[in-house]
């Protein structure tokens, strides 16, 4: 049976790190503040953004909720965008995406203030993660699967890796941060041939193609670890990501669960980058 990578000791250690950033900052007399807009009342998005209220309630962060109907004009939005980035009390800014087919999500992505942008959806964001440089934030889910691996001391250098995926939310970042790491990277999609050899192949695979199924005992071996990142809604209602959990956690070394794993973990690490894009006004 594999180790279970938890993400709850992972999301302990990080909000620990955010606390102590917090004490910082209000002894310099600032209040670290999210703001958090959201468009329209998708279930899903309330719920983020409820757990999301409630942690920074827990925490001593400041939130401010933008409401706006799914019927909003770009424009509105774009102005609404705007006045969080010239408030100067607003530190970092959580779009909840994705946002209706009319609006331009690019467009949102491009006028986000980098510096508030602690989900990491900005160019400036993501031009750090590809050219190795800190600038901006990386997008939390990927380096939620960094710090995974790190927490459980899973050696990533010199290491095969294989990532399911290539969005730019999660796929393209993580294999970035792995390569920054010195691991030898293989990036999959939905159009490679022969899948089930190269996912064998890695030492370390992080599943991000929203598939149930993708990673089962067919494609994996003794001595992997697996970072499932998708969560999908199997036809029995419940959560699931894209690998067979009991079929695969009775081969690989370790894996992690959906859910628990490291859709646990997101909204630790955005709260910290809250903190320290508040400590940089220091």
């Amino acid at each position: 049976m594999a180790e279970v990578l938890k993400g709850l000791p992972v999301a302990k250690e990080i909000n620990e790190k955010t606390q102590a950033n917090i004490k910082v900052l209000k002894d310099a007399g600032i209040t670290p503040k999210l703001a958090i807009l959201r468009v329209g009342e998708k279930g899903d998005d309330i719920y983020y953004e409820n757990a999301a209220v409630k942690k920074c309630l827990q925490l001593g962060i400041d939130v401010l909720q933008v409401h706006l109907e799914d019927t909003v004009s770009q424009k509105k939005l774009e102005d609404e965008l705007e006045t969080l980035n010239s408030d100067s009390s607003v530190h970092g800014i959580l779009i909840l995406r994705p946002l209706p087919n009319h609006l331009d999500d690019g467009r949102i992505a491009e006028l986000i203030d980098p510096q508030k942008d602690v989900d990491g959806i900005s160019p400036m964001s993501l031009y750090g993660v590809f050219a190795g440089e800190n600038r901006g934030f990386v997008p939390c889910t990927a380096r939620a699967c960094m710090e995974m691996l790190k927490f459980y001391n899973i050696p990533v250098q010199g290491k095969k890796a294989v990532v399911i995926g290539r969005s730019l939310v999660i796929g393209k970042p993580a294999a970035m941060l792995l390569l920054k790491e010195n691991a030898t990277v293989t990036v999959c999609h939905s159009r490679t041939e022969v899948i089930d050899d190269i996912i064998r192949s890695g030492d370390i695979v992080i599943s991000c193609a929203g598939k149930i199924g993708m990673v089962n005992e067919k494609c994996v071996r003794p001595g992997q670890v697996v970072i499932d990142v998708s969560m999908n809604t199997g036809s029995d209602g419940k959560m699931t990501g894209d690998a067979d959990f009991d079929a695969v956690s009775q081969i690989v070394e370790a894996i992690t669960p959906v859910p628990g794993g490291v859709g646990t973990m997101t909204t630790a690490i955005m709260l910290n980058n809250v903190t320290h894009a508040a400590m940089a006004k220091i």
